[in-house]
């Protein structure tokens, strides 16, 4: 794949992130819920973090060990959000992540995003595994994995560190065998 995917659902279109999506990733991310909600955005967030976030993005691409697609709404092309998946070639698996601005919190976006990113890994990177993980204090986004078929794996004591405390992580899977499986509309 020598250029970046461009994915389109019914609402939403996610595709590569651009120095354009700048201020929206600043306003979206730099919201305090976002960075107490997952692990890797932090707070404050600033230029130089869109800058780092949008440049690893690239390098990722290039060396084919991570998608990540800022997500936007179809009709007005406005960044919300960002997903992707961190590849792991050795073992053809990948780690699913995302967030979603908080004003467009329970309108079904992550769930749409994350449905389509999970058939771009099975259908497009022939993955055999992807899995995903989110804090404790984050049900909702177990909600959209769940949702999504993925399966919970269980719970990761002690297992990562923000802000100085250490944090439960909630585990979730979904492999090939369990993805062709799937009698649902959603991902079939």
């Amino acid at each position: 794949m020598d250029k970046f995917p461009e994915i389109k659902t019914s609402r939403l279109i996610l595709g590569k992130l651009s120095i354009n999506d700048i201020p929206k990733i600043i306003e979206y991310a730099s919201n305090k819920k976002i960075a107490d909600t997952t692990l890797n955005i932090p707070h404050p967030y600033e230029v130089r973090d869109a800058i780092f976030w949008i440049n690893n993005a690239n390098k990722g691409f290039e060396n084919k060990s991570q998608f990540t697609f800022g997500i936007k709404i179809k009709t007005n092309y406005e960044f919300i959000g960002g997903i992707g998946l961190k590849i792991n070639n050795v073992l053809n698996q990948a780690e699913l992540g995302y967030w979603i601005a908080e004003k467009y919190w329970n309108k079904g976006f992550a769930t749409e995003a994350v449905e389509a990113i999970i058939k771009f890994g099975f259908k497009e990177l022939h993955l055999n595994k992807i899995c995903a993980s989110h804090l404790e204090q984050n049900p909702a986004s177990g909600k959209v994995l769940i949702k999504n078929g993925m399966i919970k794996e269980g719970e990761l004591i002690m297992e990562t560190k923000k802000d100085d405390h250490y944090k439960v992580l909630i585990q979730y899977r979904l492999n090939r065998t369990e993805f062709d499986n799937r009698k649902s509309t959603l991902l079939n």
